[in-house]
């Protein structure tokens, strides 16, 4: 009681100082203590301190500590070149072309450290023909670099020597009062890189920040820029989006300001499919419930799990067309794959393990003889089988196939037999292998 009555007799005494443009938030307003950044941010910025320039933690680890969440990692900003923050750091390693940054390792963490950047003027910027950026990397001071980032929340320099946030643009009191809110005019700088518009719905809905009503207006008008962004990049986002813990929030106000259109072409119709829809929310719940857990999440299972209902749909018009089962299956993956790829570059790694998730689905099916073992054999079974239970949860297909399996492969040899018998699902037959037809014309080397 003591120590909570202090603090607030502190706070009330404590007052912003101005240090030129920047608002200096001392301590005893913010409470964010140098114990609360990590060992790798610290030794970063006291080395680079000690060595004579200006270094603070920056961006969304200051953000996050202010809204009483831990980071995920922290990124130091400062004055140093990239050159001199190397030869202060023996561990670390410039990388980047057009944004060098550099790296510096402390045993297993990595701390990235960029150079204070400037915002280039719209008369010297380089553009593409819908105003987006091509290039933004000159070095800068603070002030410039705090005007170059997205949104006030993430603007915000913190420095662990004397526990002070520097804050240019009142990120301070935006983040204070749960408002996201874009630095700048909402129209030009979502111009400058459209994906900003989706990072504003990823923010907004992982840290349950309101958007700010004029950073919100323009996103439906100007949403027909993102046709214009690189597909790495939106590949990048869109996982940032999916893996974010909170990818039901996020695929909701994708919705919501009308941004899901064209990005992940499954959406468009899978979202209008009762069950489709069901499906996909089932298996983002999923997601956001394993990362909450820190469990391993597979961005292979997670896009197999958003394509699948589309690869249904397709794959189901080729059967009604004649085509056989399976070879129906691998027309309609490429289809779908060829098609999604024109707006996000799936990785060709993930195509693969996709495929077998899907293909190995029909298989489920086959429950007699010596099927279900070799289907148990399969290196993709137990992620298969985890998507077999998402499909029978959003009633695609009957509960009794994912209970069966459920037992079939914890079950013993004898256990296992008597489900494979006629009164089960089916019964273990040895099939009698077919002798070679011969050839017209040919006589085989025995009768010669």
């Amino acid at each position: 009681m003591i120590k909570k009555f202090l603090k607030r007799v502190f706070r009330k005494s404590a007052k912003v100082k101005k240090q030129g443009n920047a608002q200096v938030i001392p301590f005893a307003l913010h409470g964010v203590a140098c114990e609360q950044i990590s060992y790798g941010a610290k030794r970063v910025t006291d080395g680079l301190q000690a060595a004579g320039y200006q270094a603070y933690v920056v961006g969304g680890a200051v953000r996050d500590l202010l809204l009483h969440k831990i980071p995920k990692d922290f990124d130091v900003a400062t004055n140093a070149t990239p050159e001199e923050i190397k030869r202060v750091f023996r561990r670390s390693r410039i990388i980047g072309r057009r944004f060098r940054l550099v790296h510096v390792m402390f045993g297993e963490e990595l701390v990235e450290v960029a150079t204070f950047r400037c915002k280039i003027e719209a008369e010297d910027a380089q553009t593409d023909e819908h105003g987006r950026l091509l290039r933004d990397n000159e070095f800068g001071d603070q002030e410039q670099d705090a005007a170059r980032r997205d949104f006030t929340a993430n603007a915000l320099f913190y420095d662990p020597t004397t526990q002070e946030i520097f804050d240019y643009h009142n990120g301070y009191a935006d983040t204070c009062n749960n408002v996201l809110r874009m630095i700048g005019d909402p129209l030009v700088r979502y111009r400058e890189d459209p994906v900003r518009m989706l990072r504003a719905v990823r923010l907004s809905a992982k840290l349950g920040m309101d958007l700010d009503a004029a950073t919100a207006a323009p996103i439906t008008q100007m949403k027909s820029l993102l046709d214009n962004v690189p597909e790495a990049r939106m590949l990048d986002e869109m996982l940032k989006m999916l893996l974010s813990g909170h990818s039901v929030e996020c695929i909701q106000q994708l919705r919501q300001m009308g941004l899901h259109q064209g990005l992940l072409p499954l959406l468009d119709v899978i979202m209008e499919q009762p069950m489709g829809e069901k499906f996909v929310m089932l298996a983002l719940k999923n997601t956001d419930e394993r990362l909450s857990q820190d469990k391993s999440v597979s961005p292979a299972f997670l896009f197999a799990a958003l394509l699948w209902h589309e690869v249904r749909c397709v794959w189901q018009r080729l059967v009604e067309q004649g085509e056989r089962p399976v070879g129906a299956m691998h027309i309609a993956m490429e289809e779908v794959l060829a098609k999604q790829k024109k707006k996000l570059a799936i990785p060709h790694r993930h195509d693969a393990i996709m495929k077998e998730i899907w293909l190995l689905q029909q298989r489920f099916e086959q429950r007699s003889g010596q099927r279900p073992y070799r289907l148990l054999e399969q290196p993709r079974f137990r992620a298969a089988f985890d998507f077999l239970l998402l499909r029978c949860a959003s009633d695609e297909v009957d509960n009794e196939l994912g209970l069966w399996w459920d037992e079939f492969q914890d079950a013993s040899d004898a256990r296992r037999e008597e489900m494979l018998r006629p009164d089960g699902v089916g019964v273990m037959v040895k099939k009698r292998r077919r002798k070679p037809r011969k050839k017209p014309g040919v006589v085989s080397e025995q009768a010669e």
